[in-house]
């Protein structure tokens, strides 16, 4: 069984999506209509914009949903998943892949995210950091014992996992993390702390967007961040999207249970490979490969 996947923040870079533009009236006219949603010319800062410009979040969220929704629209009738899942932002992706999303509706909440968790970062100091080497319990009993807000927020795959928290916070339990033993305990150049309490602003003002956003029936289950398991029923995966923001990615579970339900073949579709490398570490007996249009 195939499983498309879909890759979140963190693998943009500059050119994205404008080999897609030149080859495919389609992506042309999907690209032109993303530059009328969003009041800007995304297109302009994807194909020649700076890094810098790139990392701005109302920017990166969706250029990497545009980039990935129309690699799987230019795909046509040879894009046929079994199941579909996306790390953090790609969710959103993989909701327009499996029809629960239309396009517009898509890039609209995407839209919106993006400014919310950036109003979020601004009220606060806050970061993340990646702990490599360490079981998941001592993690979260680190995480536990330490004062202030720091949470477990992305299980990427055995031995690789992001906390996510207050500034303070994130350093001691970094510090405490490199005691128990982890090979590295880093914080990461991010804007806040996504996927955990922190975000609860910009989770109520994504809410309500998504309660009024139309969701059909999806052609095929969705593995969502949240619950991991195989969503098909338009108010779940509604309120699993909502809970996103402020909880854990669960992607190593999420993967654990495509693999029992069927899925042998894993196509990453989107910029980079990351998600690619992180299913091979969680199932190494999966098929995994990228999407090249053609």
């Amino acid at each position: 069984m195939k499983a498309y996947i879909f890759p979140g923040q963190g693998a943009q870079f500059v050119g994205m999506g404008l080999d897609l533009y030149e080859k495919h009236p389609l992506a042309q006219e999907l690209f032109e209509r993303a530059n009328e949603i969003l009041g800007f010319s995304i297109t302009d800062i994807m194909f020649e914009g700076t890094p810098e410009d790139l990392k701005q979040t109302k920017v990166t969220q969706p250029a990497i949903f545009l980039h990935s929704v129309i690699l799987s629209k230019v795909l046509g009738d040879s894009f046929k998943p079994d199941m579909v899942a996306g790390h953090s932002l790609g969710e959103f992706s993989a909701l327009v892949a499996n029809g629960s999303l239309n396009f517009e509706d898509g890039l609209q909440l995407v839209s919106k995210r993006a400014m919310a968790m950036q109003k979020a970062c601004e009220m606060q100091s806050s970061t993340m950091a990646a702990v490599l080497g360490l079981e998941d319990a001592v993690v979260e009993n680190i995480c536990a014992a330490v004062d202030g807000i720091v949470v477990a927020a992305n299980y990427n795959c055995p031995g690789q996992l992001v906390i996510s928290g207050e500034m303070d916070a994130i350093e001691k339990a970094c510090e405490k993390m490199k005691e128990a033993g982890a090979r590295r305990a880093l914080v990461l150049p991010v804007g806040g702390a996504f996927h955990s309490p922190l975000m609860e602003p910009a989770r109520e003002e994504l809410a309500a967007a998504i309660e009024n956003t139309v969701f059909a029936e999806p052609q095929c289950p969705i593995y969502q961040n949240v619950s991991t398991v195989a969503e098909t029923n338009a108010a779940n995966i509604k309120q699993n999207l909502i809970s996103q923001l402020t909880a854990p990615v669960k992607w190593t579970q999420s993967i654990k249970n495509m693999v029992a339900n069927g899925a042998t073949d894993f196509i990453e579709v989107g910029p980079g490979r990351v998600l690619q490398g992180l299913v091979r570490k969680i199932s190494p007996e999966v098929q995994t490969s990228g999407v090249e249009p053609n």
